[in-house]
């Protein structure tokens, strides 16, 4: 009896000291993304299959700024856009010309892609957070959703010190999408427009925001 609860004390504490191990990550990837206020950087992508074949490769822009502003443009091979404008998210596909929009806060449920613009509470204890040190300069964190809701399953969020170099995305099917950041700054003031979306002309509008503008 002594002994087997020697083993459950153990298993326990261990399960404590992971546990008190991953929210110190979570803090440390808070405090890192805290100080990034602002970021526009352009982007490579490469997109492989779960094995490890590519499927598509591309460039574009990167943008970001608290809270709750996000932009995403891929410029090649084929042209789509993300706009976050702090109350809407509108995903554009221009060879389709349609553009679907929904609330900021169905972006959070929608992928851990949201915790780069967003710092409450509620948000992050949607998703778990482990960090991964790669030298003693670079490292890692590895976010899952506690709760899947969406077709991406896993974000890794990588720093050299406190440069944001790069961010993966697995989504449901095994597909890596990897995205390496470089010529990394700030946005300046011109550059807000950015977060900002106009409705082409002639193109079909998708509306699953969940309170409907009058």
């Amino acid at each position: 009896m002594n002994k087997r609860i020697t083993v459950l004390g153990l298993l326990l504490a261990t399960s404590l000291l992971s546990l008190a191990a991953r929210a110190d990550d979570a803090s440390e990837l808070r405090a890192k993304l805290a100080k990034v206020d602002n970021l526009h950087a352009t982007f490579s992508q490469q997109v492989t299959d779960i094995n490890n074949k590519p499927i598509q490769s591309g460039n574009g822009v990167f943008a970001l700024a608290y809270p709750n502003q996000f932009y995403w443009h891929l410029t090649e091979p084929d042209e789509s856009l993300i706009v976050a404008d702090s109350a809407n998210l509108w995903v554009y596909n221009p060879f389709a010309e349609e553009v679907t929009v929904m609330d900021v806060s169905q972006a959070v449920d929608a992928s851990p892609m949201a915790l780069l613009v967003h710092r409450d509470d509620e948000t992050w204890n949607k998703y778990t957070v482990i960090k991964r040190q790669n030298d003693a300069q670079s490292n890692c964190f590895d976010i899952q959703p506690k709760k899947l809701n969406s077709s991406v399953v896993a974000v890794s969020v990588c720093f050299k010190a406190a440069l944001l170099t790069q961010f993966n995305l697995t989504d449901e099917q095994g597909n890596l999408s990897q995205f390496q950041l470089s010529a990394q700054r700030a946005v300046t003031p011109a550059e807000k427009s950015l977060f900002k979306f106009a409705v082409p002309d002639n193109v079909d509008i998708d509306d699953q925001r969940l309170k409907q503008v009058n």
